[in-house]
């Protein structure tokens, strides 16, 4: 795959979907203000029976993504707090190694909690993966829903990184940068 350049304020967004049987990516990039899907999908982890092997092809489908798409950040979605301690801690190894090939390549990564990506997509906190993968519709334009919803959640965190820092790299939300984003919107 041919890999993709970004200049002047375009910006690409790896999301990712930490999970150890099924992994979900989403590839966004930024153009003038405006959102399109370079490529999504997920990783299958369930055919491998060894918990280190999973972790192995983790690390290295998110560095051939990295390699292939060049983003400029990545974003995860954080582990939620559930009642069994074993899928939590296998959950953490899953985005660590995420978080491992991001730092090899010197990018920055950003975690945000599950009810926030919900609440930045559709509005509600505590929306399904259904509403969730709808409004994605509609945002990216896309012709039909992700048959694996693991796909849908990480492009919502891409979006969602994108949303909560809007045009500026950095994040910062300066008057100063908002309004020389947005010179049409101030009177």
């Amino acid at each position: 795959m041919a890999e993709v350049k970004v200049v002047g304020k375009e910006r690409i967004i790896l999301g990712i979907d930490p999970g150890t049987s099924v992994m979900g990516y989403g590839v966004i990039l930024i153009q003038n203000k405006s959102l399109s899907i370079l490529q999504y999908g997920v990783i299958h982890l369930s055919k491998y029976t060894n918990h280190e092997l999973k972790l192995k092809k983790i690390f290295e489908r998110v560095i051939s993504l990295l390699d292939d798409f060049n983003p400029d950040e990545v974003a995860l979605e954080a582990p939620f707090f559930g009642k069994n301690i074993q899928s939590m801690l296998k959950l953490g190894r899953a985005q660590g190694v995420a978080m491992a090939a991001a730092l090899s390549r010197e990018i920055p990564i950003i975690e945000y909690a599950p009810r926030k990506i919900k609440q930045s997509v559709t509005g509600n906190g505590n929306a399904s993966k259904e509403q969730v993968a709808q409004m994605l519709k509609t945002l990216l334009k896309i012709d039909e829903t992700p048959k694996l919803l693991d796909a849908s959640d990480a492009l919502a965190v891409a979006v969602c990184h994108y949303f909560q820092n809007g045009t500026a790299k950095s994040g910062s939300k300066s008057w100063k940068s908002f309004i020389g984003d947005n010179p049409g919107r101030v009177v």
